[in-house]
C-alpha cells in the first residue's frame, strides 16, 4: 500500500512502488486531466507538480513520491491566472497537451512571476503541441504573468 497526497487529499493505493505515477493518477485515482503522451518523458503531456516542481509523471515511480505533495491539473485553482489566460487567448486546439502545458507554465510563473520571452521559451521548449499553438501559449503565459501574485 502506498500513501499519496494528491491535490491536498490523501490516498491509499495498492500498487507496486515501480508503477509510473501517471497510471496511478489516471487508473487508480481516476483523475483524467493528466494525459499519456509518449511514455518516455519527452513530450510533457503528463506534467504534474511534485513538491511544486514540474515532473513528467510517466517517469516518476509511485514509490518515489510518498510523503510529497502532488498537484495535477485538477488541483490547480479554477481562478488561476493561467486558466483564465488560456481561455481568453483561446490556446487549445485539440486540447490534449494543454494540462501538461499549463502545469509547466505554472512552475515557470512560480519561479519567475514576470518571465522574459527567453525564460518562457526555455521553460516551455520541451512541452510539445502537435497542433502548433505555441504563439498562443506564449501569449497566454505573458498575460497570466500580469495576474500572478508574488509571495
Amino acid at each position: 500500500m502506498i500513501s499519496l497526497n494528491v491535490n491536498g487529499k490523501m490516498y491509499q493505493v495498492d500498487v507496486d512502488p515501480d508503477v509510473p505515477l501517471l497510471w496511478v493518477i489516471r487508473d487508480h485515482l481516476r483523475l483524467m486531466g493528466t494525459k499519456f503522451g509518449c511514455g518516455r518523458g519527452v513530450c510533457g503531456t503528463c506534467t504534474v507538480h511534485v513538491d511544486g516542481r514540474a515532473e513528467r509523471s510517466c517517469q516518476v515511480r509511485a514509490g518515489e513520491v510518498q510523503g510529497k505533495q502532488i498537484t495535477t491539473i485538477e488541483g490547480l485553482p479554477e481562478n488561476h491566472p493561467l486558466r483564465r489566460a488560456w481561455v481568453e487567448e483561446q490556446v487549445p486546439q485539440c486540447g490534449y497537451c494543454q494540462p501538461g502545458q499549463i502545469m509547466q507554465a505554472a512552475e515557470l510563473l512560480r519561479l519567475h512571476p514576470n518571465p522574459t520571452g527567453e525564460q518562457i521559451q526555455s521553460a516551455m521548449k520541451d512541452n510539445l503541441c502537435r497542433c502548433g499553438t505555441y504563439p498562443r501559449i506564449i501569449k497566454a503565459i505573458q498575460k497570466a504573468s500580469k495576474g500572478v501574485k508574488t509571495s
